[in-house]
């Protein structure tokens, strides 16, 4: 078939490279316009139009969808079928109509669990132990289109919404080749979705990121991972930003912790939560690079009784002065 691939980050690139390896052909890639990164704010091409470009791909980088010109353009390239992975924009129904086969979206969760922006880390703040990914026709609808396949994938207790993504990326990379096989083939009806079990999954911001201390052990871990690598979990200590990265539950205690308590030893740095602590790895303090927990706590010199997550938290009266 005639394929015209959309999709933006790094997680697409399974998809895109799986898809360039079979007998179908990829008539353009679609992705979005270069956005400007880092201190001098130069324009950073995409990951998926860096890989298309090294694929020798015709790349196109619409400012929207909705354009005349881009809707004239995709109309004249006659595609059979358009595979999407995390391209970051909706599609109206203009450019849906285009294609004989529609828009196929490789969706990170068992649909019709947890449809918008952030499947994964919505899956590993929330404890889910199954995940997985689907394929499915793209509609009006967000993420509620009848569905090709799917596969399952286990959440592991350590992972990182970074670890269990990448893992999905690849596998989902198959299933999107069978899926489009199996269209090429005349073999494949999409299934409506269920209507019970659905939960949404929006785009976590900087606010979401934010730990509370005041939640479980268990709550604390979780959002932590799920928020690592973006948008990045932190907090805050004598009223400046602190990230954070995974941590564990503290077994066997000496004594329990107030939350956002901090207790340090020279190998470890526990802090208090609603049940028991939880002990940190590497943090990251403004302007600096990760560190382990215990050599920050020994560069600051923490105070009895200092906590973390209190804009106004610093040494304590006694100790002032």
């Amino acid at each position: 078939m005639r394929l015209i691939f959309a999709g933006t980050p790094d997680v697409a690139l399974p998809a895109l490279d799986a898809l360039a390896a079979t007998e179908h052909v990829i008539a353009a890639v679609i992705t979005r316009p270069d956005a400007p990164a880092g201190r001098g704010r130069k324009l950073i091409p995409s990951p998926v139009k860096a890989r298309a470009l090294e694929l020798r791909l015709e790349v196109w980088e619409p400012a929207r969808l909705s354009d005349q010109d881009f809707l004239s353009r995709l109309r004249a390239a006659e595609p059979d079928l358009c595979p999407v992975v995390a391209y970051g924009n909706l599609i109206p129904q203009a450019a849906l109509d285009v294609p004989r086969h529609g828009w196929v979206n490789l969706h990170f969760s068992l649909l019709p669990a947890w449809r918008g922006a952030a499947p994964v880390q919505h899956a590993v703040i929330a404890g889910d132990e199954i995940t997985g990914a689907s394929t499915f026709l793209i509609e009006a609808g967000l993420d509620t289109g009848p569905v090709y396949g799917s596969l399952t994938e286990p959440v592991r207790p350590t992972d990182t919404s970074g670890d269990l993504l990448g893992r999905l990326a690849d596998a989902g990379a198959g299933l999107l080749v069978a899926t489009v096989d199996g269209i090429a083939r005349g073999e494949l009806v999409p299934v409506p979705q269920p209507t019970d079990g659905v939960s949404l999954a929006p785009k976590l911001d900087v606010a979401d990121a934010r730990i509370d201390f005041t939640h479980s052990a268990l709550a604390v871990d979780r959002r932590i991972r799920g928020c690592t690598p973006a948008p990045g979990a932190w907090t805050t200590f004598r009223g400046e930003r602190l990230k954070l990265y995974p941590v564990t539950v503290a077994a066997g205690s000496d004594s329990p912790l107030a939350p956002g308590e901090l207790r340090a030893s020279k190998s470890a740095v526990e802090v208090g939560t609603a049940t028991v602590p939880v002990t940190l790895g590497q943090v990251q303090p403004l302007g600096k690079k990760p560190m382990p927990a215990a050599d920050w706590a020994r560069g600051v010199r923490i105070e009895p009784g200092e906590r973390l997550g209190n804009s106004a938290s610093t040494r304590p009266a006694e100790s002032a002065g």
